[in-house]
This record gives C-alpha cells, sequence and structure tokens, in this order.
C-alpha cells in the first residue's frame, strides 16, 4: 500500500491510497481518496478516484514534532568526507519547515556556495513509542519513503553544530509517498540512487548501512519518543555532491519510486517579507 498526500484541482490536500498499474491494478495510475488521517485512526475510502498526473503530490507527511537523522550510516560516505565511523549512531534533528514535497523547490541559500544532495531512505513513525526493543520496531513503523537531506557543505565544515547546515527552508524533501507495503528486512536491501539533470551520482544499497534501521529507530527511542508522523533520516550512501540552480535531482528508491525536486536560487524565491506571507 502507497499513501500520499495530495492537492486535486479546487479542494483541499487529501490523503489517498496509490494505485499503480505496473502492481496489475484495473485502471491507469490513480489515487484514491480516503477519509481522516492514517497517522490519527481508521480510515475509510471517499470513493473519489483521482488520475495520478491530474494531482499535485505533497509531502506524505509533515513531522508534528521532528526529524531525526543519522550521520556516517554508509562506511564508503563516511570516508569521501574523511570522517571516522562513529559506534554508535550519530544524530542530528532537522526542523519540520525544512519539509517539501515532490516538484516543489529547493532554495539554494545566499549563505552558501556548497549546496550538497544526499539521498536517503526516510522512515515514517506510526505510533507513539519509547524506549522500543529492536524486535519491537517493525510495530511502530508506518512505511518508508525517499528523502534528500539537502546540505550546505561549506556551513557544515565551519561550524560545529550541524543546525544550520542542514537546516533551511526545503533543505527535506520527502515523496513521492509513503511506501506501507515494506517490511523492515524489506527496507532493508534496497537500491538507492540519486541523479542529477539525469546524471548518476549515488549508487548504494540499504544493506550497506552500518547501524540497520531497527536499531537506529530503537536507539533514537531510548533518548526521545517517537511521535505519529515523526521521520528518521537513516543516513547518505557514498557520491554526495554539489547542485545549483537550474538543476534537478531525483533521490531513486527500489520499490518506493522517485523524488525529484528543481533547485532554485534564493533571489527567484519570494521569502518572506514580515507582511502575512503565507508560510511554506
Amino acid at each position: 500500500m502507497r499513501i500520499a498526500r495530495f492537492a486535486a484541482a479546487g479542494a483541499d490536500p487529501a490523503y489517498g491510497i496509490v494505485e499503480l498499474a505496473a502492481d496489475g491494478g484495473e485502471h491507469p495510475d490513480t489515487v484514491a481518496a480516503i477519509s481522516g488521517d492514517p497517522l490519527a485512526g481508521p480510515v475509510s475510502f471517499t470513493g473519489m478516484r483521482h488520475r495520478l498526473d491530474e494531482v499535485r503530490l505533497l509531502a506524505p507527511v509533515i513531522p508534528r514534532s521532528k526529524i531525526v537523522a543519522v550521520a556516517r550510516n554508509y562506511a564508503e560516505h563516511a570516508a569521501e568526507l574523511g570522517d571516522e565511523v562513529d559506534e554508535r549512531p550519530l544524530l542530528f534533528l532537522k526542523p519540520n519547515t525544512s519539509v517539501i514535497g515532490p516538484d516543489e523547490p529547493i532554495v539554494k541559500p545566499v549563505e552558501t556556495h556548497e549546496l550538497h544532495h544526499e539521498g536517503e531512505l526516510a522512515v515514517v513513525i506510526g505510533r507513539i513509542c519509547r524506549k522500543v526493543p529492536v524486535e519491537r520496531v517493525d510495530e511502530v513503523v508506518l512505511g518508508f519513503t525517499c528523502a534528500n537531506d539537502v546540505t550546505a557543505r561549506d556551513i557544515q565544515r565551519a561550524e560545529s553544530q550541524w543546525t544550520r547546515a542542514k537546516g533551511f527552508d526545503t533543505f527535506c524533501p520527502l515523496g513521492p509517498w509513503i511506501a506501507a507495503h515494506i517490511d523492515l528486512d524489506g527496507a532493508g536491501r534496497l537500491g538507492i540512487r540519486t541523479r542529477v539533470d539525469g546524471e548518476l551520482r549515488q549508487d548504494g544499497s540499504t544493506a550497506d548501512m552500518i547501524h540497520p534501521i531497527a536499531r537506529l529507530v530503537s536507539y533514537i527511542s531510548e533518548f526521545t519518543t517517537l511521535l505519529p508522523g515523526d521521520v528518521v533520516l537513516t543516513g547518505t550512501p557514498a557520491g554526495v555532491g554539489p547542485m545549483g540552480p537550474g538543476q534537478r535531482v531525483s533521490v531513486e528508491i527500489e520499490s518506493i519510486g522517485t523524488l525529484t525536486n528543481p533547485v532554485i536560487d534564493a533571489a527567484d524565491d519570494g521569502g518572506f517579507a514580515g507582511d502575512g506571507a503565507a508560510a511554506r
């Protein structure tokens, strides 16, 4: 099952179940609207169905409290940046205001000259939980999606804390939907690739994680309560590199889908003028 957030013409954002023709369905690629919030309780089909190419896909989840990200969870990526592999997961937080959805622009801030892509598998938490044993992590995971842990690499090198380098608005694209049909074992052996303007930059597998998904979620839950809709970014394979205004970056994860976003310059972004402009 693939759970999406979408906006159809003239309608408020809604949740739906994506039905792909490739899965042997009766219809072309569609999204069947559901009532309710899959993170909050029971849902039901409304009977309304839309062609997937006629709706706008939104970020499949807006974390209600936090995005917990894991650094240096692939040995080759740690090596390419000259970093040591950590015995325990190295964690940092990204604000929920950094989240955008498919096809929304990543804005290159004026403060950075080294904007980098980092394609990652994201875990979406489905239940409130704390101190979850490794063997029970599957009970608290709703599903998985694609993520791009956008990074201002020069700021990251200059500052000991990574909040600013990783936390600008638009620095956490998520999508295209939540794959709830994949179990933990399956999620731990998926191909993950990042392309910039079609050029392959990253080509790895989640099987190469140093700390597997269940270990990460369990470890994080030891110090903080995880809430429905929280997101865990599991680290990036080797091959991170630059992207800039005018380019398009795509993160593709096997059995999930592809997340694509254009990159624009901050000068092309409306920004916030303190005059009541709507937040993202």
